[in-house]
């Protein structure tokens, strides 16, 4: 295709950057050729920050960023860099850090004003364009008629940036105390919605880490009020419209209150989450709905987000044709046009109306009444509008199928894909689905093949290339899933591997000054600050992840170097924990391990896969189980001297102390209640 404007985004391989390589702006991807002209030209830097399935920053490409005008004022007075946010998460973070505290609040697009040495003087998100002209040329004038003023701007914003992210370490080696927790709890109940589910505020975003912590809090301490919270989350969820209704797969958020109205692009590393969580909620609670759930996530995952080689692409779009959420929402005329007889009962399952439950007409399907009850009050059984849902929705399926789908982001991030490969081993220990288990052995095996140099990683990928050097949220959260998968496929080479991980990051982005992990390798060119990444958010902190996975690990090598950095980092953030639990959720997961027994299951001999299967049928958050057959030359410390000839052998231990070996799992669960 013959293009009028090209600059040099034309030669990268994320799509959203590829998005903007025909704008009339001069782009430059981040690098040393934008930051060096931005200082030989003396010229302030426009640093624009979005991501391929954004919304926003499409309105903002069309209406300033495609302008002529536009571009020719951004030419003449800045150089402009774009950045894929999912690609550079850690020149988001600074520059989205400066955002806040200019504005007091974030978003993408993120579009920031720097010096020529990056040093940040003024930003926002998303600018109509008379807004955008308006600064633009109010910034020239204050960088030629007024210097001084931009430098005491940034010299101040840095030093902001350096003190928001910064962590003092706490010297404290005292026990932790239920107390903390109990306050963090509190603290957060008043914030529950019960009766829609979730935070009670809008937008809405699912957070799965919260509600697996507060799941934990359910099943340690009793707390009815918890229970029910996350339990009224997880379906108002998966019958809201947050929830792909017909194809499987969620929203990134949901703009209401009710989640209903989803902002309607699908991220792979909320998916991977999620199928997590409504995994071990049915462990927990063995309902048909989260079986379902995880079932037709992972479909569409399969079918819509899976690359040929085993690789997890990155999202699909909000928008088709120019408008949000227009491949998912239906009309009732196209509906009763599909179903005929059949339309009739569903629309008003899905809560469609002539009128439309949305905007010009449109409704989206959400579920109002659960299907054993609608089925009730229509004199069906309930296996019968199952049966009915089934076929209805393949029909609607292929109808929807014929529209112009989304765009898809395919690029293959290293730390989603973990999350995606953790979803299926966790849907495979709960299901026993052979299937999700050999999904994540092949991706792993992929990132294994593309994206890892002994031990050290890429962070993306696409059309076998992979050009960034990881961050820490790749190798902890990759770390975490091969524990996972270990656990899936009792197979000791993924915690080879991920032991292979974490020394890595050890040596490479761990401070023993701040007794915390930085978030850019020292192998990575230094930006403005090097940044911590310490609370929660809809991904789990790399820290908090990393912290929790040298617990682990401590008890499966027997490293206790693992286990004392992991409680010091732990000691680091626990007196913020109760002023914002949501930030938290993870280290709150860490906690508990240090509050409740945490046992050691170790099975050897014959039929330890068995044995370990059998445990899967359970939810038990405090356990790290290890099994094996036989006796190998190289064996983890928790399976040596347990072998004894023509028996399996299950040991329940605690700190690598064990009770008498048992034979059967409800005995070795019932040494658990001791």
């Amino acid at each position: 295709m013959d293009h009028k404007y090209t600059n040099a985004l034309a030669k990268e391989s994320s799509p959203y950057l590829l998005q903007h390589a025909h704008n009339p702006v001069n782009w430059y991807p981040w690098g040393d050729e934008a930051l060096q002209r931005a200082k030989d030209e003396n010229k302030l830097i426009i640093i624009s920050v979005g991501y391929a399935a954004c919304h926003w920053c499409h309105v903002m490409e069309r209406e300033s960023f495609e302008d002529t005008i536009v571009a020719k004022l951004m030419d003449d007075h800045f150089i402009s860099i774009k950045v894929d946010r999912e690609e550079r998460p850690d020149i988001d973070q600074i520059y989205m850090t400066a955002v806040q505290l200019m504005t007091g609040q974030g978003g993408w697009p993120l579009n920031c004003i720097a010096m020529p040495d990056g040093r940040p003087i003024w930003g926002g998100t998303y600018f109509p364009k008379a807004n955008w002209v308006d600064a633009l040329t109010q910034l020239s004038s204050l960088w030629r008629d007024r210097p001084e003023e931009a430098v005491k701007y940034a010299e101040n914003l840095t030093n902001g940036i350096n003190n928001a992210g910064d962590i003092i370490p706490s010297k404290d080696t005292s026990d932790f105390t239920k107390d903390i927790l109990d306050e963090v709890v509190e603290t957060w109940k008043p914030t529950l919605d019960m009766k829609w589910g979730g935070r009670n505020r809008a937008p809405k975003f699912p957070i799965p880490n919260n509600w697996d912590f507060l799941m934990r809090i359910a099943h340690f301490q009793g707390d009815q009020k918890v229970e029910k919270s996350v339990d009224l989350t997880l379906r108002k969820m998966a019958y809201g419209g947050i929830y792909d209704q017909i194809g499987g797969g969620f929203a990134r958020y949901s703009v209401d209150a009710y989640w209903k109205v989803p902002h309607f692009e699908k991220m792979t590393y909320d998916n991977g989450q999620l199928v997590s969580l409504y995994s071990k909620a049915y462990q927990k609670n063995p309902d048909p709905l989260f079986k379902r759930i995880v079932f037709e996530t992972l479909e569409y995952t399969d079918r819509e987000m899976t690359s040929p080689e085993g690789g997890f692409y990155s999202s699909l779009d909000a928008d088709s044709e120019g408008e949000e959420g227009k491949y998912y929402v239906w009309k009732k005329a196209e509906i009763d046009s599909v179903l005929g007889e059949d339309s009739e009962w569903l629309c008003e399952y899905f809560s469609v109306t002539e009128r439309g439950n949305w905007e010009h007409g449109n409704s989206i399907l959400v579920v109002q009444t659960p299907p054993g009850e609608f089925a009730k009050n229509k004199g069906w059984s309930e296996a019968e509008i199952l049966d009915k849902l089934e076929v209805a929705k393949e029909k609607l399926y292929a109808a929807r199928a014929v529209r112009t789908r989304p765009g898809l982001d395919d690029k293959i991030l290293t730390s989603w894909n973990a999350l995606m490969l953790k979803g299926y081993a966790d849907a495979y220990l709960a299901f026993e689905e052979e299937h999700f288990l050999k999904v994540a052995t092949l991706n792993a095996i992929f990132i294994e093949q593309n994206l890892r140099d002994g031990n050290r990683l890429n962070r993306n990928y696409k059309e076998g290339r992979a050009s960034i050097n990881a961050f820490l949220d790749d190798y902890a959260l990759l770390a975490d899933a091969y524990l996972t998968l270990y656990r899936a496929t009792l197979e000791q080479a993924w915690l080879e591997r991920a032991k292979g991980l974490v020394d890595y990051a050890l040596e490479h982005f761990y401070s023993e000054e701040k007794n915390m992990f930085f978030y850019t390798s020292d192998q990575d060119p230094a930006l403005i600050v090097r940044n911590l990444e310490v609370t929660d958010n809809v991904i789990p902190s790399s820290n908090s992840v990393l912290a929790n996975v040298l617990f682990d690990m401590s008890h499966l090598f027997d490293e206790k170097n693992y286990r004392e950095i992991s409680t010091r980092m732990l000691h680091n953030v626990k007196n913020d924990m109760s002023r914002y639990g949501s930030g938290y959720s993870n280290w709150g997961i860490l906690m508990l391990k240090h509050l409740n027994p945490f046992y050691e299951v170790v099975i050897a001999g014959r039929d330890a896969k068995i044995k370990a299967r059998e445990f899967d049928k359970y939810y038990l958050p405090n356990i790290l189980l290890v099994a094996a057959k036989k006796e190998k030359q190289e064996q983890l410390p928790l399976l040596e001297y347990r072998f004894v000839n023509g028996a399996t052998r299950i040991y329940v231990c605690r700190n690598m102390a064990c009770q008498l070996p048992v034979d059967e799992v409800a005995k070795a669960l019932e040494q658990m209640k001791e």
